[in-house]
């Protein structure tokens, strides 16, 4: 027996559309902002710690989302850091911090800390850890 399934192309918009996105990270054609550009988001890269932490401070509300390779900065240790520095910004912009020194993925319910992926990172856990940081953004399209 074969089921076929349509699906809803207005619901199936890579989850980034739209989104302008920060990505700290070592080089402009690593994975990490590969893979962020291929989920719909209009990336911008820097690849110094406090570069980026001026640009995104100051225009907060031109940046929808922000992306820390912690391993091109330090390690995790270096990626939450960046997070703290951030301060009331964080609260506005999710950030998301990959890094492989993460032993356990970490998707807070508030802005009150990143959203912490493993890597290397997967297709799969980039999208939901997108998703995630972006689920109030979402929400009001549902």
């Amino acid at each position: 027996m074969q089921v076929l399934r349509s699906v809803q192309i207005e619901n199936a918009m890579p989850v980034g559309r739209a989104v302008r996105a920060l990505v700290l990270s070592a080089m402009e054609s690593d994975a990490t902002m590969v893979r962020v550009t291929g989920l719909g988001c209009q990336t911008e890269h820097a690849d110094e710690l406090y570069t980026a932490l001026d640009t995104l401070m100051s225009d907060p509300a031109g940046f929808g989302l922000f992306v820390i390779d912690s391993d091109a900065i330090g390690g995790l240790a270096a990626g939450e850091r960046a997070f703290r520095l951030l301060g009331d910004v964080a609260r506005r912009v999710p950030v998301i911090v990959i890094s492989r020194e993460c032993t356990e993925q970490v998707f807070p319910e508030g802005r009150e800390s990143a959203t912490v992926l493993r890597a290397p990172l997967s297709a799969v856990s980039l999208r939901v850890g997108v998703d995630h940081a972006l689920r109030a953004r979402t929400a009001l399209y549902a």
